[in-house]
């Protein structure tokens, strides 16, 4: 059985959101209070293991809750990009508490920027470019890395390689094979 203290309802987010606070983790929040734990996962192929352009991202969701309780909150109110498309309106930034984390967030483009979800990982880096369409939102880190989620499912977020990143070449990199 839960205690009363693991339920946290929409109204402690959405309150949390409106001073830009999020768990402190690997998680996507929704505005019904539920959670989705996520784990950032990173694969290298064989004889590649010193190229960040090889590798392969995946951000996978490992739990959802709709009872939990934060160990800790942190802030998201560094915000580098906005984009709003019908009605809604995408942001996104880092953390003031490491520079390696880097928030998404979904919100209605109302008088209130109501929370539909934010996305928050500790690896990602911040994210500097966010766009906004019919289905997904689109957010670009600065660790070269193109995050998109569904709108209506983000905790199904694709991760790809920015073409437009300046990766270094594997001579820079110490790759035997450059």
């Amino acid at each position: 059985m839960s205690s009363p203290d693991a339920t946290p309802d929409a109204d402690l987010v959405h309150d949390r959101w409106r001073i830009r606070e999020a768990p402190y983790g690997d998680f996507i929040v929704f505005s019904d209070g539920s959670l989705s734990v996520m784990e950032l996962v990173r694969f290298s192929p064989a004889g590649r293991l010193h190229d960040m352009r090889a590798e392969d991202w995946q951000w996978r969701e490992v739990l959802r809750a709709t009872a939990w309780t934060p160990g800790d909150w942190m802030d998201v109110d560094t915000t580098f990009a906005s984009c709003d498309y019908a009605g809604g309106r995408a942001l996104a930034g880092e953390s003031a508490n490491h520079g390696s984390i880097g928030w998404v967030a979904l919100t209605r483009d109302d008088d209130h920027g109501t929370l539909e979800w934010i996305a928050v990982s500790c690896s990602s880096n911040p994210f500097t470019e966010v766009t906004l369409d019919a289905t997904t939102v689109t957010a670009t880190s600065t660790l070269g890395r193109i995050w998109t989620f569904p709108r209506n499912a983000p905790q199904q977020v694709k991760i790809t390689e920015d073409p437009n990143y300046p990766w270094p070449s594997p001579s820079q990199t110490g790759d035997p094979t450059g």
